[in-house]
């Protein structure tokens, strides 16, 4: 990505935590790069929260 490239947050979601719910995300941004979309995941508490940004 280079230094002017921004990331704009489109979308959130927060649902139960999930152990697994890395491997959605990862697998999410390994097909879907080329779209110019990335995906994120960050832990709150008992909850998780996926992001979803466009570049």
């Amino acid at each position: 990505m280079e230094n002017n490239d921004k990331l704009e947050l489109k979308s959130t979601l927060e649902i139960a935590s999930n152990a697994e719910l890395y491997k959605v995300v990862d697998f999410l941004n390994k097909n879907l790069k080329e779209k110019k979309v990335i995906f994120g995941l960050s832990k709150k508490g008992e909850k998780m929260q996926i992001s979803i940004y466009e570049t």
